[in-house]
């Protein structure tokens, strides 16, 4: 197991009664990134889950709020913050990006899978990449000190990101279109942009993304993520390549909501059946599947590429583009 992990993305149900003591299922020293809204949730649904996140995250004890990158690295305890993945919890006011900081916000992607106020999304047919308020978004969010986040953005809104932001951009979970084409992850044009922004690409654990979606290919799931992996480093180098599992503590809810209104997404998220996840346990091969980290040594990764890729390749960006 690595000693250290940086979680890009992960998503606890968004609603105040979800566990925060879940989250330990990672262990003490990781830092996580954590969902709090998406197109869905209002500006007032994603504070609330926010400060009850914090809230209960103080009283467990097992959990830091990170304000600055100083907040990150100690062995005793998992370093807390959030991110939001779209732009409409921001109600349409640029001056919510500050007060979602205020509340430990690092990460924003502006577009989730359709348009929006602000650009296209990964399942729009029509890519008219970032509107003017996309734009607006980027340098607000550059400002402040938060990660522009290109998962989820149609391909044009994540070649813009890269144009328009002036410090490194993410993408905190997705994989490689040229490995397994799904409308979901991105192509090698956006990654070399991505790179050349000085960023990083976070690689998730979605079956569906992974071309590896049964409930029997646990250990297939995490060598493909290995595959995205070797993929990513040949194509633009160890140090923009990441991790941002995707995990769903939520995933029993999402599955439900896939069967139940199967129109709220398309085939393309539904045609493999109930979505499967690497969780913490696998990945960090707390299982009985080899962890990634076991997979990587064995494909001949030295421990200073695995450590770059578990942590210090996001440790890197977030000391460029946050403002503490």
């Amino acid at each position: 197991m690595p000693p250290f992990l940086w979680e890009q993305h992960c998503c606890l149900p968004l609603q105040p009664g979800a566990r925060i003591a879940d989250l330990a299922r990672y262990p003490l020293g990781s830092y996580l990134s954590v969902n709090i809204g998406y197109s869905a949730q209002t500006t007032e649904d994603s504070l609330q889950l926010a400060r009850q996140f914090r809230a209960d995250a103080l009283a467990d004890g097992r959990f830091r709020l990170v304000h600055s990158i100083s907040d990150i690295g100690d062995p005793d305890v998992i370093a807390l913050a959030f991110d939001l993945e779209d732009s409409g919890p921001l109600g349409g006011d640029l001056d919510n990006v500050e007060l979602f900081y205020e509340l430990g916000l690092r990460s924003l992607l502006p577009t989730y899978n359709r348009a929006n106020q602000a650009g296209c999304g990964c399942l729009d047919t029509d890519d008219a990449g970032l509107t003017a308020y996309g734009r607006d978004l980027v340098r607000k969010l550059n400002e402040v000190g938060i990660f522009v986040d290109g998962s989820h953005c149609s391909r044009r809104s994540g070649l813009d990101l890269a144009k328009h932001t002036q410090v490194p951009m993410i993408y905190s979970h997705s994989n490689f279109a040229a490995l397994w084409d799904h409308p979901r992850n991105i192509t090698d044009e956006q990654a070399k942009a991505c790179a050349a922004t000085g960023g990083v690409i976070g690689l998730n654990g979605v079956g569906i993304f992974l071309g590896h979606n049964g409930v029997d290919e646990k250990a297939a799931r995490i060598e493909a993520m290995a595959d995205h992996v070797e993929y990513g480093v040949q194509l633009v180098g160890i140090e923009h390549i990441g991790v941002g599992s995707d995990y769903s503590f939520d995933a029993e809810d999402f599955n439900d909501m896939l069967r139940s209104d199967p129109a709220s997404y398309p085939e393309a998220y539904t045609k493999w059946g109930p979505l499967q996840w690497v969780p913490p346990e696998d990945l960090l091969g707390l299982s009985e599947v080899p962890g990634l980290d076991e997979v990587l040594t064995r494909r001949g990764f030295s421990p200073s590429d695995r450590a770059a890729l578990f942590s210090g390749n996001f440790a890197r960006v977030a000391q460029q583009v946050w403002r503490d």
